[in-house]
């Protein structure tokens, strides 16, 4: 076994979709990024990267490189899969935070597990995602933007 963990963080801005999980949340805002911003995907991807000793997202995926622009963070988190499985490991377990103020995710997080489950091929049991505020402190408490930290754990096959 070996364990690895994931952050991101993204800014909110007006004029773009907020997704997180792979669902695209009703919101007046989204996240600022290179690709759709996911910073729940990119810290699973970070956790899972760091697990196998291969980095983190960056390395894989630069925010230099135009074929990665607008991407769709699953597509990431499969690739990251891919690699896993090249070095002959599988995803064990999962269990993220997501924090921010607003919007309410708790009616999502279904979905989202759902999304990641498919993603990374794993038991829906093997994924689990919690979303927190800070009670209006710092810049997630301040609406400026939304963070997410996962632990993953991958095993050999």
């Amino acid at each position: 076994m070996r364990a690895g963990i994931g952050y991101d963080a993204h800014k909110l801005v007006e004029g773009r979709d907020l997704i997180l999980g792979g669902v695209k949340i009703p919101f007046e805002r989204g996240l600022l990024g290179h690709s759709d911003a996911d910073v729940l995907i990119h810290s699973i991807c970070d956790a899972l990267l760091g697990a196998a000793g291969e980095g983190d997202l960056g390395k894989h995926f630069p925010d230099s490189d135009p074929k990665f622009k607008g991407i769709s963070s699953l597509l990431l988190l499969k690739n990251v899969k891919e690699l896993l499985g090249q070095k002959g490991y599988e995803v064990s377990n999962m269990d993220m935070t997501v924090v921010c103020q607003r919007p309410k995710l708790s009616p999502y997080i279904d979905e989202m597990v759902q999304n990641i489950s498919r993603a990374v091929e794993t038991p829906l049991a093997f994924v689990n995602i919690k979303a927190t505020t800070t009670e209006g402190m710092g810049f997630t408490g301040s609406e400026e933007g939304i963070a997410s930290y996962c632990i993953a754990m991958i095993r050999q096959v």
